[in-house]
């Protein structure tokens, strides 16, 4: 199927990329934070990779290949828009609510915030994506070691952060 996508055949792209379409848009929403601009990034990974299918070497490697673009047009997005901060419609309907806990919804999200945006990724990658140490090593280009060590770093920030808001 890979090789007729990369022989020009559209329908085998679009039956391929639908395979991974729902990670790809949460990769994106994880970086993006918005319903739009997750759809926007999905669709451009989209042009993206249809544009440059040829250049995938390895046709076992199509989902990581499609998360590598992901993630570069999410970050495209983000840099465009850096001063720019947004509020989600459930954020601005928990403000409203006064039954909610509103602090503890911040709290959370304010806990994965500090994150760095590397570790955000490596988290996403193994708990989200369900990618091995290995597949994200090689869509990292980073060293087997540097993957764990990093994950299992932010792993204990978020569990430290976590027990000083007394979240667990």
């Amino acid at each position: 199927m890979i090789h007729k996508a990369q022989s020009g055949d559209d329908e085998a792209f679009l039956e391929l990329f639908q395979r991974y379409e729902q990670d790809l848009y949460r990769m994106a929403f994880v970086y993006v934070k918005n319903q739009d601009d997750a759809l926007d990034v999905v669709q451009e990974t989209a042009y993206k990779a249809f544009k440059n299918i040829q250049s995938l070497r390895e046709p076992r490697f199509l989902k990581t290949w499609l998360i590598k673009i992901a993630i570069s047009c999410a970050t495209d997005l983000l840099r465009k828009r850096k001063n720019v901060v947004y509020m989600n419609q459930t954020d601005m309907e928990l403000i409203g609510k006064d039954n909610t806990d509103v602090s503890m919804t911040i709290t959370v999200k304010q806990i994965l915030e500090s994150l760095d945006e590397h570790e955000k990724t490596l988290v996403f990658l193994k708990y989200y994506s369900e990618l091995t140490f290995k597949e994200i090593a090689e869509l990292k280009d980073l060293p087997l070691g540097t993957v764990k060590t990093t994950l299992y770093r932010a792993l204990e920030k978020l569990r430290v952060q976590m027990k000083g808001a007394d979240l667990l």
